[in-house]
């Protein structure tokens, strides 16, 4: 067993916080720091199923990509779900700690794993200050339509699938990603004149702008993948990190999809 004290100096060595975004709240949520961990249980989300996961596998502490609190909280009566999910993670002993902006653009890191999982090779940052977002490269060229394939395999199921924006016999060698929302980067993108740009959350108006300019300018293609599909991948490698560190501890990857969707009906 560690001390929590321990891990978390390590954590914050691992993903620094100087690296966390203004609006973001990495660390840690819940727990004693004098308490006993053997277990340790990886997940995208703080949910009540990651909770259950966690409780049902003795793990005592989960690391969580996304933060419990991210947004302001004034209440955790309860009858609310966030109250809840604290509730039992207390009665549980269950600590929680998140590294979310702070590990996604380190190398090693968010988008870095979603790079290398479609393998490319990196080139780059879509951003030189601060060195934020993934230039890779394919060896060798594929059809968008094989790249979205090779992409599809690569990515957890989740109910969206790979949306893709472009010409389907397109040549993609040179990419652009932000593993998670990144419609914040597009205009990054066009500038850049990618083959393709992957990134989640994409919105109508914004991915309707991108195309609309970069027919003009290059035709680069878009792929839109599930935020928790984009993510999902790094906890692996996360876990694998920290086991060298702890060998004594088990660090297990949940496999619990906590995408909001569940199913999609074709038209």
């Amino acid at each position: 067993m560690v001390k929590l004290s321990t891990l978390v100096t390590q954590f914050n060595e691992l993903w620094p916080e100087s690296g966390t975004e203004d609006w973001d709240r990495p660390g840690l949520m819940l727990g004693d720091l004098n308490q006993d961990i053997s277990k340790v249980l990886l997940s995208v989300d703080i949910t009540a199923g990651v909770l259950a996961e966690a409780r049902s596998q003795d793990a005592g502490l989960i690391i969580s990509h996304h933060p419990m609190f991210l947004r302001g909280v004034h209440s955790l009566s309860g009858d609310s779900a966030k109250g809840a999910n604290v509730a039992f993670a207390i009665q549980h002993s269950l600590a929680v700690f998140s590294a979310h902006t702070n590990a996604d653009f380190l190398e090693g890191g968010v988008s870095d794993t979603l790079g290398a999982s479609l393998g490319l090779t990196k080139t780059g940052f879509l951003l030189a200050s601060p060195q934020q977002g993934f230039i890779g490269e394919l060896a060798k060229p594929l059809t968008l339509m094989d790249f979205a394939r090779l992409a599809a395999k690569v990515l957890p199921p989740v109910a969206q699938g790979v949306m893709v924006a472009g010409d389907k016999d397109k040549m993609i060698q040179r990419v652009g990603l932000v593993a998670g929302a990144g419609d914040s980067y597009l205009g990054a993108a066009l500038a850049a004149d990618f083959d393709l740009f992957i990134t989640s959350d994409l919105r109508h108006h914004p991915s309707q702008d991108f195309l609309e300019q970069s027919a003009l300018t290059g035709e680069t293609a878009l792929m839109n993948i599930a935020h928790f599909a984009a993510e999902w991948l790094w906890l692996s490698r996360a876990a694998a990190q920290l086991s060298e560190k702890f060998p004594d501890i088990e660090f297990v990857v949940s496999d619990l999809s906590t995408d909001p969707w569940n199913f999609v009906v074709m038209q």
